[in-house]
């Protein structure tokens, strides 16, 4: 297919996906073939007036990231306030379309639900429930959650009370560093569709992105293709019966998402139907095992494909919130000191991470809080607005190339955004919204490098406790359990111990002493007697913890919830023993607590309703749901599995 030809290409790829709205301020994000002329249409179903607002560039950023693909960044200020609980249809009109203007409903129906003719919100007064989840691998075998989400939501299209104030994405929105070899098929065809831009890659075996695609080491072997530098302890290690570990992830690198393009084109890929129309993947060179690994994989690719429509009309009418953890960059990230200095200290890996935390600003960070990256997010459009059209040498780049990234300006836009300080999203209101930047902002072991890092250093730690002190109650978000299952987490750390922390994902808030006791003690505070629910990811199971601090007669309540993942689960006999053990070894009443740092707590798990007597984890994918009283306590706690049927976690005075 021609990708010089326009004309065959809709004006919209993805979106527009609903991210931070409030009152008096309205923030979108999309991806369209052009930069589009566009109109906001607000209509308030309690009445109210019509609103119309032709968007101009102060508020839709255009950013070209492509011949044929810009990233469109909607902020829209509201000089008069809208109207709370309300359900708010709203339109994107396409103000220049050859036909005449052209509808939400016109160019993206699938994001209208049944009863409604186009898609819409609700601005909560109050959180009074919400969803939330982590972790969607499209070759999950299995079903989605966000698709469990449509088909919750579409029951209660009509009721402005029954609607989820947020949607929290907690972690894992993509995943970079464990790619089925039909999506980095298809990733590659949509690149030479839109005429993604290419660029230059120092330091690896491929001197610049066209070579990488065309590499025979491209599909099933790019592990071969990562670093290896035997003094910084190679980025491989050798674990359980000589297999090799690359730093990126643990065994799934074979098919890493190396550069800028790539990573753009997966988000596309991930939240909209619309790409996969305009592409035909096909298989590449193969050697049989991998024919068959491909053809099993695309199968369930096919099943993640048909399942968009609903994804992406839940993320078009719920307000959406994102936070990164490993997999949205690659796994291990940041795990230890000496991983950093490893990884950042050999050019191609540093652009590797750089490109992933390129596209997160790009896809998911900005619409959480447009202000605070602004600066990052300037930058980032300075590089692409310089995109050249030729190579360095002035031959013509392929046709299927937009441009060229300036390698020297990319690597200062990627130094630059790797110092950034300010990912983590406060939401005030009732109650307030905090997501962590559990990521980049780590308590390093700068004495036992191969140690586990604190997921959080104890300036972010304080920052933390500053927005604690004296709310009533803090919704917090947490991308890894605060509270995790004790178990599992004795494992980790004896595998820490043997310095070998990278192969059991040794990163939990007790794995690293400092780090614990501070947090630990925020919520021992006098000045923190509030309720508090920390809403978690990344572990694959789901559960619920009651927790208490001990001695403390108006201490803090809190309230660990977890749910993991959308598309991912944990291997069910591993998971199975895991539970049974740690209900022997750490129930509420053993003496073994005594012995771990949360001895100061009170720790009650919620069986689940439908597990088998005593099981405590929930290994299913879905999505979970929570409700909150008007004191930011959790009413009700439920898990929508995507195979259709709700998981209660009632607490245990109603079992």
């Amino acid at each position: 297919m021609p990708t010089d030809d326009p004309t065959s290409l809709p004006d919209v790829l993805a979106g527009p996906l609903l991210r931070r709205s409030g009152t008096e301020r309205l923030v979108l994000w999309l991806v369209g073939t052009r930069a589009l002329p566009l109109e906001l249409v607000l209509m308030p179903a309690d009445g109210g007036e019509r609103r119309r607002y032709v968007l101009d560039e102060s508020q839709c950023r255009c950013l070209p990231v492509g011949r044929h693909a810009v990233v469109h960044l909607l902020d829209v200020t509201l000089a008069t306030p809208l109207p709370e609980d309300v359900r708010i249809d709203y339109d994107l009109v396409i103000r220049d379309a050859p036909d005449g203007e052209r509808s939400i409903a016109d160019w993206a129906p699938h994001l209208c639900y049944e009863d409604a003719a186009l898609p819409g919100f609700v601005i909560a007064s109050r959180i009074g429930q919400l969803l939330h989840g982590s972790c969607r691998k499209p070759h999950h075998p299995g079903g989605d959650g966000l698709v469990r989400a449509d088909e919750w939501l579409g029951e209660r299209v009509t009721e402005a009370g029954e609607r989820p104030a947020w949607l929290l994405m907690t972690g894992d929105q993509i995943y970079a560093d464990d790619v089925a070899g039909p999506m980095l098929a298809a990733i590659h065809a949509l690149i030479a569709r839109l005429g993604l831009y290419d660029e230059a890659l120092e330091g690896g075996e491929v001197k610049d992105s066209p070579e990488l695609y065309a590499s025979a080491k491209g599909f099933y072997a790019r592990e071969t293709l990562l670093p290896d530098v035997y003094s910084s302890e190679a980025l491989r290690e050798r674990f359980f019966g000589g297999v090799r570990k690359p730093v990126f992830t643990t065994a799934h690198a074979h098919n890493h998402l190396i550069t800028f393009a790539e990573m753009l084109a997966m988000y596309l890929l991930v939240w909209s139907p619309v790409p996969w129309r305009l592409i035909t993947p096909a298989m590449p060179s193969l050697d049989a095992n991998y024919r068959k690994q491909y053809e099993d994989e695309a199968v369930v690719i096919e099943e993640f494909v048909a399942g968009l429509p609903a994804a992406a009309r839940v993320m078009a009418n719920v307000p959406t919130l994102m936070i990164f953890d490993d997999h949205d960059v690659t796994d291990d990230w940041n795990l230890t000191a000496a991983w950093e200095e490893t990884a950042y200290g050999h050019p191609f890996s540093r652009r590797i991470i750089g490109n992933a935390l390129l596209a997160y600003l790009l896809c998911q960070g900005v619409g959480n809080d447009p202000d605070r990256l602004a600066e990052p997010v300037e930058a980032l459009a300075g590089l692409l607005d310089d995109a050249a059209t030729l190579r360095e040498d002035g031959q013509p780049y392929a046709s299927a190339s937009g441009g060229w990234l300036d390698a020297e300006a990319q690597d200062g836009v990627i130094a630059d955004l790797m110092r950034f300080e300010g990912w983590e999203v406060v939401v005030p209101g009732t109650p307030k919204l905090v997501m962590l930047d559990t990521r980049t902002r780590r308590w390093r072991s700068e004495v036992r490098r191969h140690r586990p890092s604190g997921l959080m250093d104890w300036e972010a730690l304080c920052d933390l406790q500053q927005e604690l002190l004296g709310e009533p109650s803090v919704l917090i978000v947490s991308p890894a359990p605060m509270f995790g299952v004790k178990l599992i987490e004795t494992v980790q750390k004896l595998f820490a111990l043997a310095g070998k922390p990278l192969l059991v994902d040794a990163e939990n808030w007790m794995a690293h002493r400092g780090a614990a006791s501070v947090m630990l003690n925020i919520f021992r505070h006098s000045r923190t007697p509030g309720n508090y629910v920390i809403l978690s990811g990344d572990v694959h199971y789901s559960f619920v913890y009651d927790i208490k601090v001990r001695h403390r007669e108006q201490g803090p309540t809190l309230w660990q919830i977890t749910s993991s993942g959308l598309k991912n689960t944990f291997p069910d006999t591993l998971l199975d023993w895991f539970d049974r053990l740690n209900r022997w070894l750490y129930a509420p009443r053993s003496p073994l607590n005594r012995l771990t740092k949360r001895r100061d707590l009170r720790i009650r798990p919620r069986d689940p309703d439908r597990a088998k007597a005593g099981e405590r984890l929930w290994n299913g994918a879905g999505i979970g749901l929570v409700r909150l009283d008007d004191q930011g306590r959790p009413q009700e706690v439920r898990q929508l599995d995507a195979r259709g049927f709700d998981v209660r976690f009632p607490p245990r005075a109603e079992r």
